[in-house]
């Protein structure tokens, strides 16, 4: 019984772990990867950018309504934009 009791145990221990992982991943990385993302898609649809400054253009796109938005984008080497 007591083997029972160590496994169980152990178990927990797992379980109690991996939610905690899980809580740390969703509350702390996963924001900033779906930002990162957001902006990487924005960037790719970007239509306009205006010229670089410290690596770093403005550029319009457009967003699911149809609209205008602005947004930071690194400067794309070789871009004639």
């Amino acid at each position: 019984m007591k083997e029972a009791t160590g496994d169980l145990s152990m178990t927990a221990v797992a379980v109690v772990a991996i939610a905690a992982v899980a809580v740390v991943f969703t509350t702390l990385i996963w924001p900033s990867i779906k930002v990162n993302i957001l902006n990487s898609t924005k960037c790719a649809q970007a239509h306009y950018c205006a010229p670089a400054v410290n690596g770093v253009s403005e550029c319009e796109y457009l967003d699911e309504n149809g609209e205008n938005k602005k947004v930071n984008c690194p400067d794309r080497e070789g871009s004639d934009s």
